[in-house]
């Protein structure tokens, strides 16, 4: 729910998730006391500022062949954002990203199921006619089976894929999303090894 209309326009389809991750970076930068060992395999930045520290937590990714982090926008979203090597995240078809939401800082959030049950009523409320329908579980490099979801468009919109692990103490979700049906397909394969690669620790 990314993309939607002219190659790099933002749209209320991209801003439905842009807001979603925005929501994770405000969470994710409250979190200045450390936490306890049950860590996700989270990639962990500080960038000093004028007004202290900016905190940016995603899922640590392995390599895909053909897709590359866009860090402008992984700093942006506070979520590794990927996109197809030589493009951008915004220009791309089709992307895919990973975000980690600490779940002490998501309060309205107490369960992965209610995560997901707020992801379907924002996709509802802005995509009208959207289908949403379970796919076949995927599983990460350490055997952990992800809960996925796909979006369908009526009309306008995107296809995506979503597929949700709680871990530690993080809710991880991973998501292919991309302007044509054509483009979602051609990267089932790619958004799917990207999952089997993940592993909770190096």
């Amino acid at each position: 729910m990314l993309y939607s209309g002219a190659k790099g326009t933002m749209t209320p389809n991209r801003n439905v998730m842009v807001q979603m991750l925005i929501r994770a970076l405000i969470a994710n930068m409250l979190l200045l006391l450390p936490l306890s060992n049950a860590f996700a395999e989270i990639e962990k930045i500080a960038i000093p500022g004028e007004k202290g520290m900016s905190l940016y937590w995603w899922p640590k990714l392995s390599p895909v062949s053909g897709w590359e982090q866009d860090r402008d926008f992984s700093y942006k979203f506070s979520a590794n954002a990927l996109a197809p090597t030589g493009a951008s995240f915004a220009d791309a078809e089709t992307v895919m990203y990973a975000k980690g939401v600490l779940t002490p800082r998501a309060p309205k959030a107490k369960s992965l199921a209610m995560l997901m049950e707020s992801d379907k009523k924002d996709f509802l409320a802005n995509v009208p006619g959207i289908s949403i329908q379970g796919a076949p579980s995927l599983v990460t490099a350490d055997g952990k089976k992800l809960i996925s979801l796909t979006y369908t468009p009526k009309e306008k919109g995107n296809w995506e894929r979503v597929s949700y692990l709680e871990e530690g103490e993080f809710y991880l979700v991973f998501t292919v999303s991309s302007r044509t049906q054509a483009g979602f397909l051609a990267t089932v394969k790619a958004y799917e090894t990207l999952i089997a690669l993940y592993k909770e620790k190096p």
